[in-house]
């Protein structure tokens, strides 16, 4: 099993690295949220995403995919990102099928899909792009049709299929699983590599679960981000009440903690 974890920015992939984690993603709402706090609706430009994108990529030795979002254009935009990606050392792209006008957070109501077409479309222009500079770079599919307005659960495993043959993609991803049942459908319409978020579980897949369901990619990416915040408003919350008690209370409990240190070193 490989589990992917964000992450929330350079340092903290460094943490994730000396712990043993074994690649990473870079999204725009996570990751770019911490950088800007800006909503994940599309508000963050490919040269934005790129930057902070590489910087993480070139502070750890393991594979990290940005998410490319809808590829912020057309074909002739999605060739320059991959491009882009590459130079700045990232292992790989996510592009969705969404409408790039009318990009949408995961999970929120409304969610489009653009054509069959203009999906397939985008992941052969990456493809390309992809493989005028580096064949080892990875293309992942993001499709959204299960929630979508203009979806639906069938919707989505044709479309699972078509990034695959057609698009060419390495890697696709189903994005609102709404039962163990549905995840088990689409691994049995889907022969290539498969990955499952969250969407309407109850709660993440075990990576034993993944296991049984006959995936080996586990996607975690939410875990760090979340951990960071809850940890930080939990100490501030203390701070408040206890003042510097609270800061030496937290270093007690964490002595000999390497990343109480500037920089991460391996335990």
């Amino acid at each position: 099993m490989l589990a992917v974890l964000g992450t929330p920015n350079a340092f903290h992939a460094q943490i994730m690295e000396a712990a043993g984690c074994e690649a990473a993603f870079v999204g725009t709402g996570i990751t770019g949220g911490n950088y800007t706090a800006f909503a994940d609706t599309g508000l963050l430009s490919a040269t934005e995403c790129v930057q902070f994108g590489g910087y993480i990529a070139r502070a750890v030795s393991f594979p990290v995919i940005l998410d490319g979002d809808t590829g912020h254009g057309g074909p002739p935009a999605v060739r320059r990102l991959v491009h882009e990606c590459i130079r700045a050392g990232l292992a790989g792209i996510r592009i969705d099928d969404q409408p790039i006008e009318g990009k949408r957070s995961t999970q929120s109501p409304g969610i489009e899909v653009v054509s069959r077409d203009a999906a397939v479309e985008r992941y052969q222009a990456a493809v390309s792009a992809r493989d005028e500079l580096d064949p080892s770079f990875v293309i992942m599919a993001q499709c959204y049709a299960r929630d979508a307005v203009n979806g639906g659960l069938g919707e989505l495993l044709e479309r699972l299929n078509l990034y695959l043959t057609r698009g060419c993609a390495d890697w696709v991803q189903f994005e609102s699983p709404h039962s163990v049942a549905e995840v088990q459908q689409a691994r049995a319409a889907v022969s290539g590599t498969l990955s499952v978020m969250q969407g309407k579980l109850p709660k993440p897949l075990t990576l034993s679960e993944h296991f049984a369901l006959g995936l080996r990619v586990a996607w975690y990416t939410f875990l760090p981000d979340q951990v960071l915040k809850a940890t930080s408003w939990e100490f501030l919350r203390e701070f408040k009440t206890r003042n510097i008690d609270a800061w030496i209370d937290f270093q007690a409990k964490h002595d000999g903690n390497p990343y109480l240190r500037t920089r991460p070193s391996s335990p």
